[in-house]
């Protein structure tokens, strides 16, 4: 005997169709785009992100999941008021990208992993504690501070620590 399917109420979302055993998905537009609970690694070009994104990467390929590097920049441009010399001058994204993938073929072996960049401006706790949520990761993978005030005045790992919804690993 067959049950018939109840109609989704006024405001929700209808169920997507059920597929038969063995049925291969439908391709869908957004989900081509999105990364499927990637290892996130937060970089910033310090030797312990440089650890960091190592360590994700092989991460990555143990858990055969995609790997996002992420890098975030300051959010804003400085101007030396004196002299009006530009302090921080926001690089190309096209070429922070490419830095970004060099720095990952000299640190490891990246074939059979897919990998994506995202550059991002603001603070780098917040940005990255979002692009984790954004993509649902696994992980979120980032260097351990360097400098003793951090210790003191808190860090980018502690806060992530505190506020990530996801599991946050931090590499020495």
């Amino acid at each position: 005997m067959d049950q018939a399917e109840s109609s989704p109420r006024p405001g929700q979302p209808e169920k997507p169709p059920r597929r038969a055993r063995g049925e291969e998905p439908r391709p869908a537009a957004a989900a081509a785009s999105e990364l499927d609970h990637p290892v996130v690694a937060g970089y910033d070009g310090s030797q312990s992100s440089r650890n960091a994104l190592a360590y994700a990467a092989g991460l990555s390929r143990r858990l055969g999941r995609p790997l996002l590097v992420v890098h975030v920049s300051p959010p804003t441009v400085y101007c030396e008021p004196l002299t009006g010399q530009v302090i921080g001058t926001p690089r190309d994204r096209a070429e922070t990208q490419r830095w970004l993938l060099a720095e990952l073929d000299e640190l490891c072996d990246s074939t059979g992993i897919e990998v994506r960049v995202v550059t991002r401006r603001g603070n780098p706790a917040r940005e990255l504690a979002a692009t984790a949520a954004e993509n649902s990761a696994d992980a979120l993978v980032i260097g351990a501070p360097s400098h003793r005030w951090h210790h003191v005045a808190g860090s980018v790992s502690g806060w992530l620590a505190r506020h990530a919804r996801c599991p946050v690993i931090v590499v020495p």
